[in-house]
């Protein structure tokens, strides 16, 4: 898709906003959902004004080069569970293990920054050429094709009438299993058709909208399916049916109106004195925190790789790997310093690019800003939380599928009649598509680091063989 708003291109600033507020959306979900997933108090409003802290940082250091939002890491998840974990029963000290496993991953990034500023970046693209690159691309996003399709089906059931059921019958828990389940299938459907309608009018206005709205399609597609829902669990709440509650509004009730921000924890004195008494918790942060670097590492390249065939610009020139290395990384920082998440480039912003046509880097430094000051607005925080699953799943149906396509692109000229580029592609989407993993203790490499790994295995093993 061709550009509308280039790098360097500044919109007015009611469309700035608007724009801005799509890239928020893209990326909001999966940024809140790591403090979620993690539990131990962890704030989602710290989490989203870490990531704008972070995405800040990043856009210095690129020298506002290159359009990316940073947003919470979900390959650090296992560093961060092991950080818990290690502290026993002080959670203050599990803060302090987010804020230095963040240190020592974003060190590993400054080390490779380092050796890239010397070594340059021609040894990268001999190891990582089209034919090993472009399939990676495609199978970060295959590879989340699973929470999309899984999104789509999910809502916010809630059980008012299963609760009166029990309580009303000697054989409640019979009851009570028989009619959730009921409640929970006829659910799904409704999800489901919420979820398909954001997708339906996000692809109508992308394709045939005019000027606008061709390029807000997320805002107004989410606008679509959320509506759907709020009218479905009006109905659901005023008839006391369950299977039509598709929205938790009751998330306004329990309203997070300050950030809980990780370094107030971190370093409080509970924290310093359970260190000093388990010194050694340093070295297990350190163990569960820096192998990921160097397999995040790997996705880094690939997704600045793919944002580059977006913008027709290589960002490992210009404005340099070295350069977004040292972005991610100290940005990574800071987000933990603030939220406790590691951050990393968000392949959600990158499609929202890509689908958009807007890559105006100006877009996502307001991005930023909006995200840094929305973590203090309560409502506007806890409504965009209310938005459901199934109305992000049909939304990143679209977002995911970009990433996918925009990697296949990139091997559009090569010639898969050669054995030489056939054997790394398909290494390297079947590893992908099938979920190859694997676990060293607290340390797990993903499947796109795997297939990488073994894309560049195949790779230098063939490259010296000549065609016949």
């Amino acid at each position: 898709m061709k550009l509308i708003y280039g790098v360097k291109d500044k919109p007015s600033l009611g469309k700035t906003i608007v724009f801005a507020f799509q890239q928020l959306l893209a990326i909001l979900a999966a940024t809140i959902a790591v403090p979620s997933i993690v539990g131990n108090g962890m704030s989602q409003s710290a989490a989203l004004f870490g990531a704008g802290v972070g995405t800040l940082v990043y856009l210095l250091f690129t020298k506002f080069k290159s359009p990316v939002f940073l947003g919470s890491s979900f390959a650090f998840l296992g560093s961060m569970f092991a950080a818990f974990a290690g502290a026993a029963s002080v959670t203050a000290l599990g803060y302090l293990g987010l804020i230095v496993g963040a240190a020592f991953a974003g060190l590993v990034y400054v080390v490779i920054a380092i050796i890239v500023k010397f070594a340059g970046v021609n040894w990268i693209n001999k190891i990582m050429p089209a034919v090993v690159i472009g399939p990676t691309v495609a199978i970060i996003g295959l590879s989340l094709a699973g929470n999309a399709v899984g999104d789509l089906f999910k809502g916010a059931v809630t059980s008012p009438v299963v609760e009166k059921v029990a309580t009303l019958t000697e054989e409640g828990t019979a009851v009570v299993e028989e009619v959730t389940s009921q409640v929970q299938n006829a659910n799904i459907y409704l999800c489901l058709i919420c979820g398909l309608v954001t997708l339906a009018v996000t692809m109508i206005s992308s394709v045939y909208g005019k000027k606008m709205m061709k390029l807000i399609p997320f805002i107004i597609g989410i606008a679509a399916g959320y509506a759907v829902a709020a009218i479905l669990t009006a109905i659901g709440n005023s008839a006391d049916i369950p299977a039509l509650q598709i929205i938790d509004f009751s998330k306004f009730a329990a309203m997070e109106w300050l950030p809980d921000f990780s370094f107030l924890k971190a370093f409080s004195k509970e924290s310093l004195a359970a260190l000093k008494e388990n010194p050694a918790y340093i070295g297990t942060i350190a163990v569960a925190y820096i192998p990921v670097a160097f397999v995040v590492f790997a996705e880094h390249i690939a997704d600045h790789k793919n944002l580059s065939s977006i913008i027709e610009s290589d960002l490992l020139t210009d404005p340099g790997l070295s350069r977004t290395l040292l972005g991610d990384g100290v940005g990574s920082i800071a987000g933990a310093f603030f939220g406790g998440c590691p951050n990393t480039t968000y392949g959600e912003s990158v499609g929202c690019v890509a689908i958009s046509g807007n890559a105006s880097v100006v877009t996502i430094l307001t991005t930023a800003i909006l995200a840094i000051a929305s973590a203090f607005i309560a409502p506007f925080t806890t409504l965009l939380a209310t938005i459901p699953s199934c109305v992000m799943g049909g939304v990143c149906i679209a977002l995911y599928g970009f990433i996918a396509v925009s990697g296949l692109k990139m091997i559009q000229n090569v010639d898969l009649g050669d054995n030489r580029n056939l054997f790394p592609v398909s290494v390297i989407l079947i590893a992908g598509v099938g979920g190859m993993t694997l676990s060293f203790g607290k340390v797990t490499i993903t499947e796109v680091a795997c297939a990488l790994i073994l894309g560049i295995l195949t790779n230098i093993i063939l490259s010296g063989k000549k065609k016949d």
